[in-house]
């Protein structure tokens, strides 16, 4: 069975469950999900912001090139 739980919330959540987690691991923690939160917005957003405009605008290559990475293995 694959684990397809992106890699910042596995991180996230060892941090928090380290037997000697501190309040730094916990605050670590809890911006890992912020961010990880935040940046799946910003790829959704891009989506909708590049539907309908022409492949050939780079701006368009860059953004497809991004949402892909994005999509990778452990990114979500």
């Amino acid at each position: 069975m694959t684990n397809k739980q992106p890699e910042a919330l596995r991180l996230a959540d060892q941090l928090e469950r380290m037997s000697l987690s501190t309040p730094w691991d916990k605050k670590a923690a809890a911006e890992l999900r912020r961010l990880h939160e935040v940046n799946a917005e910003l790829v959704e957003a891009l989506s909708v912001v590049i539907r309908g405009v022409p492949d050939t605008w780079e701006g368009v290559q860059k953004a497809k090139v991004v949402i892909d990475k994005s999509k990778e293995k452990n990114n979500g």
